[in-house]
């Protein structure tokens, strides 16, 4: 199976950056959005990522014209024919299956079917289609056009042809693609939990400063501290994820989510992506 066509559902930040990493690899890109402000909003934001790397000769000119014109926006969920879905909407399953219900409709049998889901059952959205095996996990990490990592997620369903083809896929798009089989959190968020809960538990319970815990971990060798991580992430994909995990792994006291997140979220103050979390930007 050789994927040429990539259809990215969703065009919030994962999803609009997932759509430029596949464009800037040479497929043919089609970003799905129904709600016409965010689409708008993704389609300026690829452009003035694409305008950074010119400015910063990461890319020529001619390279962003060719980019630019491998990604056809729509609004039009009939405009999401090709030979690969990757789903990147709300963490929501019921969502996700009925978003891959309707592709089915419009798909043949051979298109694959990828959901972006970092924390939610793979096995489980599967069970929603019909062709259970052509569904696998594609699990990009943000910003997804800097960022290599890639797990493939797959699950009892999927099949082998599948499988080959999203590892391509990842190759092609120069990730780094890491396979798992289906399990709470995968691998990357499972490991990453008590590096989120127990610094916010430290904070909670012993008052320390959050600025004071970033700069130890971060003088300790990590890239980022804890917090400025959530608030690029977004609190609340990151409180959900560890909401997830705790669900499905039997509510262990030692992932228990925090409370001082989950205020955070209620707040509304999701980190940078709208200008305040545990820091303001």
């Amino acid at each position: 199976m050789t994927i040429s066509n990539i259809c990215v559902c969703g065009a919030g930040t994962m999803g609009s950056g997932i759509a430029q990493a596949a464009a800037q690899s040479g497929f043919t890109t089609i970003l799905y959005e129904p709600a016409p402000g965010v689409l708008e909003n993704a389609k300026n934001n690829i452009r003035k990522s694409l305008a950074n790397l010119v400015t910063k000769e990461k890319i020529t000119s001619a390279a962003e014209a060719e980019i630019s014109g491998r990604i056809h926006f729509t609004s039009e969920i009939k405009d999401c024919r090709t030979d690969m879905v990757i789903e990147a909407i709300i963490e929501n399953a019921e969502a996700k299956i009925s978003l891959f219900r309707q592709l089915e409709s419009i798909n043949n049998q051979d298109c694959v079917f990828a959901t972006n889901t970092s924390s939610l059952p793979v096995t489980h959205i599967a069970e929603g289609v019909s062709e259970k095996g052509r569904l696998i996990g594609l699990h990009f990490f943000n910003p997804p056009v800097i960022m290599k990592l890639v797990e493939i997620v797959f699950t009892a369903y999927t099949n082998d042809t599948v499988k080959k083809a999203a590892l391509d896929v990842a190759h092609r798009m120069g990730k780094t693609p890491v396979e798992c089989r289906d399990s709470p959190g995968f691998i990357v968020n499972r490991v990453a939990r008590p590096y989120y809960i127990e610094s916010l538990r430290i904070a909670e319970e012993n008052g320390i400063e959050i600025s004071v815990i970033d700069e130890l971990m971060e003088s300790a060798g990590f890239r980022m501290g804890p917090f400025r991580l959530m608030d690029l992430i977004g609190n609340d994909i990151n409180y959900a994820v560890s909401c997830s995990v705790y669900e499905q792994l039997g509510k262990p006291e030692r992932l228990k989510p925090s409370s001082i997140q989950e205020q955070k979220v209620r707040e509304g103050k999701l980190g940078k992506k709208n200008g305040e979390g545990y820091y303001k930007y």
